[in-house]
């Protein structure tokens, strides 16, 4: 009886990074991300409910460079990630799934997403 060597995988010191690899890494990140920034907005609206008190402490966190920070990311998060599902959406119906038009469709999500976030920022936050 002779041993047949078996196939090995590939790994990802194989494999060269596409953008549609990290897209899709972040795109699983971002869901997770989302859960956190929404126990942040579920703890600013209990802050709110309960009274002015708690509510000047969550805003005094949440206004702090640290707080603006992770508001920041999560805003971010939530652009990427609707983009992300718009973009999968797209895949679903099989178009755009040409090499050259996913790369396209996947860096449109990730420069839409900075923009959109940065648009939101300037107009909401730092525009009085």
């Amino acid at each position: 009886m002779t041993v047949r060597s078996r196939p090995t995988s590939p790994h990802l010191q194989i494999y060269r990074w596409t953008i549609t690899m990290a897209m899709s890494i972040a795109h699983r990140a971002t869901g997770i991300a989302n859960y956190v920034g929404s126990a942040l907005l579920v703890l600013w609206l209990a802050a709110a409910a309960i009274g002015p008190e708690p509510l000047n402490v969550v805003n005094a966190v949440y206004g702090s460079w640290f707080g603006q920070l992770v508001l920041f990311g999560y805003s971010w998060s939530l652009f990427h990630h609707m983009l992300g599902g718009l973009r999968h959406f797209v895949w679903d119906f099989i178009e755009m799934m040409e090499p050259g038009q996913r790369e396209a469709i996947a860096w449109a999500n990730l420069v839409a997403s900075i923009v959109l976030t940065l648009l939101v920022w300037t107009v909401f936050v730092w525009v009085h």
